[in-house]
């Protein structure tokens, strides 16, 4: 354990998968809330809140799970470190049209959920620098090794980025069956995993008894488009849970069906953390 991280590594790692939580952090640094004018509840609303909870047991199934610390709104471990928006850092370079920068939600976020602007005044380019070279590159070298790590030992690696969303971000969802989805799964449209793997997430979750969908409204961030690489043998997805499902998303607590919602997600975990090449060849079977 770092204080910039937190990798569960399991006693029998004999899973290729490794599960990834970048957004569930929640350790502010006093300077930082010192600098924001939103209240509490408000500089935690793009926080995965409880997602590190709900893939806890990932461990005792054989797999790796990495949590980060740092809170999104501090920094975005799911963006690309170049991805510097000159509104929010002084002297950052205006780079060519990028909507998640135009959006105030690179690396280091301008706003949190419903654009909620985090800070007056900017930071400054050297101070950036400094949040990516303690928080960033830091996790981001761990789950190149793990994957790398795991790639080596399987001859496969599968990353699954745990992620959760807004329930008025499902108004963007297309309807599966007549119901809106309770998780969406995003593989940039086949491009960061084979598809027997998505296929099989995918019958896990509804077996489970969860409405799944796939690439809308979210297809995977850098995160899932930067590792999954299945030519390499490098397979990533992405997984977002309806927040709605297990907290209160007003009051950032967890709903009273809490522990209920964690177990069914316990046992989704030890199924996902099941995929592998010998899955792998009786899929394509």
């Amino acid at each position: 354990m770092s204080d910039i991280y937190t990798l569960k590594t399991p006693k029998n790692p004999h899973s290729c998968v490794v599960f990834n939580s970048p957004h569930s952090g929640s350790d502010y640094p006093v300077d930082f809330l010192a600098s924001t004018k939103l209240d509490s509840a408000a500089i935690r609303s793009s926080e995965d809140a409880f997602v590190n909870e709900l893939f806890m047991d990932a461990p005792e199934y054989g797999a790796h799970l990495l949590l980060a610390h740092a809170p999104r709104a501090f920094i975005d471990l799911n963006r690309n470190a170049n991805e510097l928006d000159p509104a929010i850092v002084q002297a950052a370079k205006r780079a060519p049209a990028n909507p998640r920068i135009a959006a105030g939600l690179g690396v280091i976020p301008r706003v949190v959920a419903n654009g909620q602007v985090i800070r007056t005044g900017k930071i400054s380019l050297l101070e950036a620098q400094q949040r990516i070279a303690k928080y960033y590159t830091p996790y981001h070298n761990c789950l190149r090794n793990l994957i790398d790590q795991q790639r080596k030992a399987h001859g496969m690696a599968v990353l699954i980025d745990c992620h959760s969303m807004p329930q008025r971000s499902l108004d963007a969802a297309p309807l599966v069956r007549g119901k809106k989805p309770d998780i969406i799964l995003g593989d940039r449209f086949g491009l960061s995993c084979d598809r027997w793997i998505m296929d099989s997430a995918t019958q896990i979750f509804a077996a489970a008894g969860f409405v799944v969908a796939r690439n809308a409204p979210f297809s995977g961030g850098y995160i899932t488009q930067h590792y999954g690489r299945p030519s390499k043998g490098v397979h990533a997805f992405q997984v977002e849970i309806n927040r709605a499902l297990y907290m209160d998303e007003i009051l950032i607590e967890r709903a009273d069906n809490f522990d209920e919602i964690r177990a069914t997600l316990s046992e989704v975990t030890r199924k996902l953390a099941q995929i592998g090449p010998m899955s792998g060849v009786l899929a394509a079977e």
